[in-house]
């Protein structure tokens, strides 16, 4: 090439310079914020791809942000009926001692009684204040709504969960009724002293009968034990009649003989029998008069009363779940579409126990079942109190297990994969950026160099012109 004013080399050479110098630009630029893509220009395609997953990232924070603290208010929840529970264990167990009347003072009564008194107010007020961020747990304020229930046919409803989107009506029909276990025993005395086993479902108790003694007297020391095995007797003429406390199939009375040769009580045994109910014309989980059904997204359970179960109180019942009234709702995933909600009933001492029995409020000093009173229903009330509670305890413990939970590891799990994917494709390779930029200073060296070469051009064209 001959000597020219014009130094295309010299151009070329900064034309590179200038690309070099872009590229390093870039590079650095990756290096420091640690990405790949930092504009539109830099991998259009990649970066929506990258928007997109950053956008079902964020929502999946959201998520699991919500459920661990959703995990946090049940666990609330849990823990303070795990003490509500430990109180109603005392006072069964001090209903029960206290049904003892022989074996225990009139001081010691009056302690116990006492006693009963102060567990029953811990509970309402671990009840009453029971919160997280201050929304209130535990007193009914979670409870889901219903309307249209008859009282004569229904009691105690509960509902733990609803449908959101509709308002369901749930047609309840009982087609066979629950029946007490009952064993009739004919006898008018016993010939001699003798001993009978009687057994119920909440345990047994030797019944010692003397030679003689009236059945009236035979079956008041059967319901002096009432607390102890969930039987009751009664006497008529010559007969005898045992009867369980309750309902259902796993109530039953058992008597046998201790003394072979005694020839005026007989051996023998009988058991409940369950309600048979329909609900929207599915078979519900009855146990004696209590009725549980899930379906739909419906969960309920409630007790029939003695006068719909006998037929008394005739005709089918319907009531109707408010879809948008009460209860705990919350997020579980990233849609609108997977909310869930459950129902948290009050669980104050005028509200554990059932119609049939009585409340535990009745328990009190005074109340129609206080241990001065009626201390074998105290033991009864007591017991179904805490089968209640567990009822109430397992249902928060389901949901926080089988939806909380199981959500949480599912977000966890849709997070790592998400930014796993959102890192492949917006993330730097580090060592291929160090490698590039280093590439990158040595060509501009270079360049910058052979700049300095090109130059000597325009020198050689002015020697030739002095």
């Amino acid at each position: 090439m001959g000597l020219t004013v014009t130094n295309l080399n010299t151009l070329n050479l900064l034309n590179i310079l200038n690309k070099t110098s872009n590229s390093q630009s870039n590079t650095l630029t990756q290096l420091s914020t640690g990405k790949r893509i930092n504009s539109g220009k830099d991998d259009p395609a990649g970066l929506i791809a990258a928007r997109s997953l950053d956008a079902e990232l964020r929502a999946t924070d959201a998520a699991l942000s919500n459920n661990q603290r959703t995990n946090s208010l049940l666990s609330v929840a849990d823990q303070s009926l795990t003490e509500v529970g430990r109180l109603l264990n005392e006072i069964q167990t001090l209903a029960t001692a206290s049904a003892n009347k022989d074996g225990i003072s009139a001081s010691e009564l009056a302690a116990n009684q006492a006693q009963v008194d102060e567990a029953i107010s811990a509970i309402d007020r671990i009840i009453g204040t029971t919160s997280f961020n201050g929304k209130k747990l535990l007193d009914g304020t979670l409870g889901i709504r219903t309307t249209g229930v008859d009282s004569t046919k229904i009691t105690d409803l509960k509902v733990f969960s609803r449908n959101p989107n509709s308002d369901t009506t749930l047609n309840v029909d009982v087609t066979n009724s629950a029946t007490k276990a009952q064993y009739q025993v004919a006898t008018t005395s016993a010939t001699g002293d003798t001993s009978i086993t009687v057994q119920g479902k909440d345990g047994s108790v030797v019944i010692d009968i003397l030679s003689g003694e009236n059945l009236s007297s035979v079956a008041a020391k059967i319901n002096a034990a009432t607390g102890q095995t969930g039987v009751t007797a009664s006497a008529s003429g010559g007969d005898l009649t045992l009867l369980s406390s309750d309902f259902g199939s796993s109530s039953f009375v058992r008597v046998t003989k201790l003394d072979a040769n005694d020839t005026s009580f007989s051996g023998g045994s009988d058991d409940g029998t369950d309600a048979s109910v329909t609900v929207n014309g599915q078979t519900a989980a009855v146990d004696g008069l209590n009725v549980n059904y899930s379906a739909g997204g419906v969960s309920v359970s409630f007790n029939l009363t003695e006068n719909y179960n006998d037929g008394t109180v005739s005709g089918a019942e319907a009531f109707t779940i408010d879809s948008s009234g009460g209860g705990a709702t919350f997020q579980l995933g990233t849609a609108s579409t997977t909310r869930s909600t459950l129902g948290i009933d009050g669980l104050y001492s005028n509200q554990l126990g059932d119609a049939v029995n009585g409340y535990l409020s009745s328990l009190k000093g005074g109340g129609a079942n206080s241990l001065i009173t009626n201390p074998n229903q105290a033991a009864q009330i007591a017991k179904g109190a805490i089968g209640q509670l567990a009822k109430a305890q397992g249902r928060i413990g389901g949901f926080q297990r089988f939806q909380v939970d199981a959500a949480i590891n599912q977000q966890t799990a849709t997070k790592e994969s998400l930014t796993s994917a959102l890192s492949t494709i917006q993330d730097v390779d580090f060592a291929v950026a160090s490698s590039e930029l280093t590439k990158q200073n040595v060509l501009l060296q270079s360049a910058l160099s052979l700049l300095g070469v090109a130059n000597q051009q325009t020198s050689q064209v002015l020697s030739l012109l002095r």
